[in-house]
């Protein structure tokens, strides 16, 4: 079965481009519309009828164009910029002189706008600044004289497009920082899941080859020195240096992308599971197992992270207290969660033992079980007296496993 990638887009950009692009149709029909409506007024309709033409086939022709920050490319923008000038300096060779001194609209009218628009949402504030710029340049000219109304507009369509090129630059970083931070958190949640496995399988094994070859000795002896090397290694390279390969962001056109590579389900890994079943195999001589009567249901992926974590708990038993030591595993299905707790007979974990260890790079308690647990959105409790045992309680919401496997199945 192929692998499913799920992608998460996070743009503020895409409805504002949608936006734009809504803004210069209904602002086409707007202009035409206050052309139709003062047409006896105009010394010379058919240039402004000529114009309206080139206005309407450029404004539908190019809404491809402003539909994301990649199409709107720097050509688009200097011609369409170059049409609404074109527009406002042809507004007194159709107008007349009269309309034009009582405060008439430009032939484009607020159509310009959008072209500004463009420029900030395409460039930031500083290409906004240089479109009204050029903008109000033409203003002043197609009018003769500064006058107030003139200004007013001017400075209004200047700030409004520098205000909204500022929004979309910090926006842009906000994006870039968003995506930077879920890679971040795809690494480490993945360096975790690869420790937990290799602390299950290859390091138990390696150790375990270490301990058997020093009884035997001989070249057996040589061969557990060789693998306990190879465990310090291989314990040093899971506590800090592996990289992510689940997720990769990108700081695409149209925004800040993130996408997750999720690995396809077990035929029929779906439906919640007997946890009962999962810890079964665990009883043994020494490992007693005290359950309900009834099922404890749990979503598959959680009852295996949880049963997960009980065979570390078994594990640094059998490493720590010794063959001989007794452990006990109690399950209690509560009204809000499932506990199950891990007790031996062993020596006890010395004070500042296990900080020790995680700083050696041995991840047994912190990343088998706590991180396993917290995965779930659960917690591990480890409680332990000198010369009395070692008790540890995992703890697992229901409403946390349940999500963990809708999750799961996604």
């Amino acid at each position: 079965m192929p692998r499913r990638e799920r992608v998460m887009r996070m743009s503020v950009e895409l409805p504002l481009w949608r936006a734009l692009a809504g803004y210069r149709v209904l602002t086409m029909l707007y202009a035409v519309g206050l052309f139709a409506t003062a047409y006896d007024q105009f010394v010379r309709p058919w240039t402004a009828v000529g114009y309206y033409a080139v206005l309407c086939l450029w404004t539908l022709a190019t809404l491809p164009r402003v539909a994301s920050a990649a199409s709107c490319t720097r050509r688009f923008l200097a011609a369409d910029l170059a049409v609404a000038l074109t527009g406002i300096l042809l507004t007194p060779l159709a107008d007349s002189h009269e309309r034009i001194a009582g405060g008439g609209p430009t032939l484009p009218s607020i159509w310009t706008a959008g072209s500004v628009l463009a420029f900030a949402l395409r460039g930031g504030w500083r290409w906004a600044a240089a479109a009204s710029t050029a903008v109000a340049a033409a203003n002043l000219v197609e009018r003769g004289s500064p006058a107030r109304d003139t200004v007013h507009n001017v400075i209004l369509v200047w700030v409004a497009s520098i205000a909204i090129g500022y929004v979309v630059e910090v926006a842009r970083a906000s994006e870039r920082t968003l995506a930077r931070a879920l890679e971040i958190e795809a690494a480490t949640r993945e360096r975790e899941r690869l420790a937990r496995d290799i602390h299950d399988g290859v390091l138990q094994v390696l150790a375990m080859v270490q301990r058997r070859g020093a009884v035997i000795g001989g070249e057996a002896a040589d061969l557990g020195r060789l693998a306990g090397e190879q465990e310090v290694a291989l314990r040093t390279l899971v506590s800090g240096g592996l990289l992510p390969v689940s997720r990769v962001s990108e700081d695409a056109a149209a925004g800040a992308v993130v996408r997750a590579v999720e690995e396809p389900d077990e035929p029929g890994d779906d439906g919640p599971v007997d946890l009962r079943a999962l810890l079964a195999p665990f009883a043994a001589a020494r490992v007693s197992l005290a359950e309900p009567g009834a099922p404890v249901p749990l979503p598959r992926a959680a009852a295996r992270e949880l049963a997960a974590a009980v065979g570390a708990a078994l594990d640094n038993v059998r490493a720590h207290a010794g063959p001989d030591a007794r452990a006990w595993i109690l399950v209690e299905d509560e009204p809000d969660g499932i506990v199950v707790t891990v007790r031996d007979d062993g020596p006890g974990i010395p004070e500042g033992r296990l900080a020790q260890a995680e700083g050696e790079g041995r991840l047994g308690v912190a990343q088998s079980i706590r991180g396993r647990l917290r995965d779930l959105g659960g917690s591990a409790e480890l409680i332990s007296v000198p010369g009395q045992g070692t008790e540890v309680e995992l703890k697992v919401p229901k409403g946390a496993a349940r999500a963990r496997g809708k999750a799961e199945k996604r």
